[in-house]
């Protein structure tokens, strides 16, 4: 998954919940040292009771914001989007670098 364009990631979920369990495996599989290159991590933990669905927001350095519903989309459903939107940025930085 490409991580280097995405500048503020938003999480709210019950780590209980299996509905959830996508929008977990997308905060896990983001590399060790995202939040010293700059991007932002926010979650919030909901409780064990709670029946509100996951939300998961993504920014990326163009300013372009996602939000998924990781219920419907699955794990592979978010990378694929994550990925699919960095790849032309990728494309457009490579670009302008020439």
């Amino acid at each position: 998954m490409i991580t280097r364009f995405i500048t503020e990631v938003n999480t709210k979920f019950n780590p209980f919940s299996m509905q959830s369990r996508a929008t977990r495996l997308f905060l896990s599989s983001l590399p060790p040292n995202a939040r010293s290159a700059g991007m932002q991590i926010n979650t919030s933990l909901l409780p064990r009771s709670s029946t509100a669905p996951a939300t998961l927001r993504i920014k990326f350095k163009d300013g372009k914001e996602m939000t998924l519903d990781g219920e419907k989309l699955g794990i592979k459903g978010i990378v694929e989007e994550v990925d699919r939107h960095s790849r032309a940025l990728q494309k457009q930085a490579d670009l302008t670098d020439g």
